[in-house]
């Protein structure tokens, strides 16, 4: 397939597409059932049998995979759009920072009134930041990309060694209660206590304004957190993506080659250190400081490793075009649409508002919604843009950003006079 049609670049759409749908057969988890089961599975939803095997799976195959693929595209689109702006002569800044605005007023509003997994609000904030890298080099793009990986993997190494310590207090010989509860506090992020569970289902299993209430109200800046600690990783996966933008690789434009030899080697390379996650997390039965260091920590260098893998292997695969690969692509050109969608899809499905079967489906049970949403996302998209030039969601973020309504529909192809 080309990489390129006049108005897209076909390659980034594929992958990209690809990377939507995986990340919503990792999110699902986070939709069915408590937060503490997402990295843990021995905390709720089962971890024996087919249970363990759809965790084990997702961890090997997708978790942080798709998600740090997703990120790089994000780059990648972001230095293209900048580029692009600048060559119609209109001020790069100003388009940029109008989408990253109208992005983050999405997300937020995704996370308070939908979904408290929205990723949407960091990569508004990241995209603030990694305008400022935009001009530098390949090689530059790399060397701080890998700067900001090690500054985000040490951040949450403080986080484990903390854990690990507070562990080591609570259990010595004639610990304080304050010991005790400080591990206790660490242990619920992964083992959260009966009463803690009772409360979320209630919460997800009540009406949405009791839940909107809860995240706009009690738990307004809960996403704080989670922006401050991920944003160095996030800002590195997105100059990974420029790099491979620039260089070429995301692009396709790298010989067939070149693209068999990165699958091959850092798929093999991923799939090794996730499997050796899964053993140590199995043979230490979830201990929480392995269960966050191996997932946040170790993996952190295999993350992009594996998604660079996975990008040429979709890149090797969509050479010759076809009927699937015009499909995703369309997946790709409305990812926005596809990935808020997914989140409205799934909280109908297992919210309190919608058919209520929060915490009732276990981890295997809840995942057999994946392939149906893959197949609603592969059906309505490119049927929708063979009508209009955009997604839904895609035009209101344009139209927002530019502060006017943008033409919606596909104007008809010229038809050629007869001579």
């Amino acid at each position: 397939m080309a990489s390129t049609s006049p108005d897209r670049i076909v390659t980034l759409d594929i992958i990209r597409g690809i990377a939507v749908m995986g990340i919503f057969s990792v999110n699902i988890i986070a939709f069915a059932m408590i937060e503490g089961a997402y990295g843990n599975p021995a905390a709720y939803g089962g971890w024996h049998g087919a249970d363990l095997f759809v965790w084990a799976a997702n961890l090997v195959v997708i978790d942080g995979k798709m998600r740090t693929l997703f990120s790089m595209l994000f780059g990648a689109s972001m230095l293209l759009v900048i580029d692009r702006a600048v060559a119609s002569g209109q001020s790069g800044a100003k388009v940029h920072y109008a989408r990253m605005a109208v992005l983050l007023v999405i997300g937020l509003l995704h996370y308070h009134l939908l979904w408290w997994g929205d990723i949407l609000h960091l990569y508004a904030a990241t995209g603030l930041v990694a305008y400022f890298f935009r001009k530098l080099s390949v090689r530059a793009l790399l060397r701080w990309g890998v700067v900001l990986m090690l500054l985000g993997a040490g951040l949450f190494s403080g986080i484990v060694f903390q854990m690990w310590q507070a562990d080591i207090a609570a259990h010595a010989p004639g610990a304080s209660r304050a010991a005790i509860a400080k591990w206790n506090d660490f242990g619920s992020l992964f083992y959260p206590p009966a009463k803690e569970i009772a409360e979320d289902l209630a919460l997800h299993r009540g009406g949405w304004l009791g839940l909107a209430r809860h995240y706009v109200v009690d738990d307004a800046f809960g996403f704080v957190p989670g922006l401050v600690l991920f944003l160095p990783e996030t800002l590195a996966l997105m100059l990974f993506g420029m790099a491979g933008y620039k260089s070429g690789f995301l692009t396709g434009t790298w010989n067939d080659g070149q693209y068999r030899r990165i699958a091959v080697a850092a798929l093999a390379a991923g799939a090794l250190a996730s499997l050796a996650l899964i053993y140590a997390d199995l043979s230490t039965n979830f201990y929480s400081p392995v269960v966050l260091g191996g997932f946040i920590v170790w993996l952190a260098p295999f993350r992009p490793v594996m998604a660079a893998g996975y990008a040429a292997l979709i890149i090797l695969l969509s050479r010759r075009g076809g009927w699937l690969a015009t499909r995703v692509a369309a997946v790709g050109r409305a990812a926005f649409s596809n990935y808020l969608g997914t989140s409205l899809i799934a909280a109908f499905v297992f919210y309190g508002w919608g058919l209520g079967y929060y915490g009732y489906a276990s981890r295997s049970e809840a995942w057999l919604l994946v392939p149906i949403v893959w197949t609603i996302m592969l059906l309505w998209s490119k049927p929708w843009l063979d009508r209009f030039q955009y997604g839904p969601m895609e035009w209101v973020w344009r139209s927002l950003a530019r502060w006017r309504l943008q033409p919606m529909r596909r104007r008809p192809e010229p038809v050629a006079a007869i001579a």
